[in-house]
């Protein structure tokens, strides 16, 4: 059987080195990300940790940078603190093109029975809309707006095989 994976591509009015900006530096990912923020060096080994703020800085999500190359490539481990064997794995890579970036978004590597799985495949098409919302007019996507999560705005994203 052959695990999920989730791909996600974007294209982007921007340029790389403000995608990847927007990826690792924590000013803009709670602008877009509902208040998150990514923390880390964001060197090959170092630890990352995505944080509320009003979570008390608790993490919702941790891991380690599996490899960075700025500003085209990023691969992190990813897992909950709630349950430290469902561990998965996220690419980012940026490409350029003229006047716009491809960014493109892969999530898995997921344990059999990961409940990860299931949220990530709700969350990266949020988070992304609101992503390139942010970089092309200044103003991101309230992503946890209720009319988000409606069964129309969750329907037809499909499960990767």
């Amino acid at each position: 059987m052959n695990k999920p994976e989730h791909v996600y591509v974007t294209y982007i009015r921007s340029t790389p080195e403000k995608v990847w900006a927007a990826i690792t530096t924590p000013e803009f990912t709670r602008q877009y990300w509902g208040g998150a923020a990514n923390l880390s060096d964001w060197k090959r080994g170092s630890s990352w940790k995505h944080v509320f703020d009003d979570d008390g800085g608790v993490p919702a999500v941790t891991g380690t940078v599996v490899e960075s190359r700025p500003p085209a490539h990023l691969a992190l481990s990813w897992v909950s603190p709630k349950d430290p064997t469902d561990i998965s794995r996220v690419t980012f890579d940026i490409e350029s093109f003229p006047d716009m970036v491809c960014l493109k978004v892969v999530h898995g590597d997921f344990v059999a029975g990961s409940s990860m799985e299931g949220k990530v495949s709700k969350g990266w098409p949020k988070v992304l809309s609101s992503l390139k919302s942010f970089l092309e007019t200044g103003t991101p996507l309230d992503i946890f707006s209720e009319k988000c999560d409606s069964p129309a705005a969750t329907a037809g994203h499909s499960k990767g095989t």
